[in-house]
């Protein structure tokens, strides 16, 4: 917070610096690719999809367990979403049936690391290789640092990354996309030089959050909080992480640079990328003691030293726990519950999904209770969840 407070008493740094290229070259270095950055990762994805070419209305799969803004960049840059199914133990895309899904027309494979969890992407470069398809990383919820997992962002031919305010590096927006061919490499070096700046009034509502944040979250559980967001939203202090026209199914395909001093908040948590995923490992390690302990039911690929964005259990009445639980002032609404596209409440046929197309997808998306792995949550504050969540699930048996 105190370096996103030192940026807004600088405003000449707020839309070009230093920042943005220092960042471009630390995740060169680290990931052995061609950097380019954008706005938001939804934007890094419409720019590498225009810089594809191929047929009008390309086919593009996608996993049918996913956020409503890859879907809708997959529309932005005039291409067509395919959902394929998950595997139960992943949450991550089934190879054998994506295989099923590809037609004449499929240009590319995004292939979800889902809360963390490695997707099989040695199967899926040998589906790319095979039919000659673009297989396309989607590391929004994991970046992988000196210990891993070795996996993932290894066999992409592109690596998107995503600096939102929940994500492992958080600049509060920006997104980058890594390229492995120097082809391609071209055709996004033109499209980010395409790309226009944000305007700096957009820029101070984005540097605002967390402060915003800070003084609203105390405050959540006697509802003050949840009451200066949407005050905070509703005067335009803050910039809402889907708006009006995502949440219905539609994107604009232009394109904008990643603000400087976004880029300087994402660089400072790059470089603390180790400190904060072994938090996640050690918060992971101590979920999975306890789901294990307790016999809760959880993604069969998930291990200790996985750094997750959040973990994941399987509860036969999630939605149920979670208000139960929100009544003692849990919060466990992510977004990432209930929902096939999310978040709940998102249009399936304006982003071209068909109910009851994926059924490993759907049954599995209103079984998932997800616990928190963010850099503020504690052990301590990870064994009273637990505590509690055991607790109420012996009530309610």
């Amino acid at each position: 917070m105190m370096h996103a407070l030192a940026l807004l008493a600088q405003p000449w740094k707020w839309k070009d610096g230093t920042e943005r290229e220092a960042l471009r070259c630390a995740l060169a270095r680290q990931y052995s690719a061609d950097v380019f950055l954008f706005a938001s990762g939804r934007e890094a994805l419409v720019g590498l999809l225009k810089a594809l070419k191929g047929p009008e209305r390309a086919e593009v799969i996608v996993q049918a367990f996913t956020c409503l803004v890859v879907p809708n960049a997959i529309l932005a840059a005039g291409k067509v979403p395919v959902y394929a199914d998950i595997g139960p133990d992943t949450l991550n895309l089934d190879p054998a049936d994506v295989e099923r899904r590809i037609t004449p027309r499929t240009q590319a494979i995004i292939c979800q690391h889902t809360f963390g969890i490695p997707a099989d992407t040695h199967r899926l470069r040998a589906l790319c290789d095979r039919y000659e398809i673009l297989l396309i990383e989607d590391c929004a919820h994991m970046m992988p640092d000196k210990h891993g997992p070795t996996t993932v962002a290894k066999d992409g031919d592109a690596i998107l990354f995503s600096f939102g305010r929940d994500k492992a590096v958080s600049g509060i927006t920006g997104g980058a996309m890594l390229s492995r061919r120097p082809g391609l490499s071209v055709q996004l070096q033109a499209e980010e030089g395409r790309a226009t700046s944000l305007s700096l009034l957009h820029i101070k509502r984005l540097l605002l959050y967390p402060f915003v944040y800070a003084i609203a979250r105390p405050l959540y559980g006697m509802g003050i909080g949840k009451v200066l967001l949407i005050l905070a939203r509703t005067v335009g202090a803050l910039v809402p992480i889907l708006t009006s026209a995502e949440k219905q199914g539609t994107m604009s395909p232009t394109l904008h640079k990643l603000p400087n001093a976004c880029a300087a908040l994402a660089l400072t948590g790059f470089q603390r990328l180790t400190a904060i995923n072994d938090h996640r490992r050690a918060l992971t390690t101590y979920y999975f003691a306890e789901a294990a302990q307790r016999h809760w039911t959880f993604p069969k690929a998930i291990h200790p030293d996985l750094p997750l964005q959040k973990f994941p259990l399987f509860m036969k009445n999630a939605e149920g726990i979670r208000r139960a639980l929100k009544k003692q002032n849990i919060h466990l609404q992510d977004g990432w519950s209930g929902c096939t596209i999310c978040p709940p409440g998102s249009p399936q046929e304006s982003v071209c999904y068909t109910p009851a197309s994926n059924p490993v997808a759907e049954s599995s998306a209103t079984m998932i209770l997800s616990l928190p792995t963010h850099p503020t949550m504690t052990e301590g504050q990870a064994h009273a969840l637990a505590e509690r969540l055991d607790i109420l699930l012996k009530q309610t048996i």
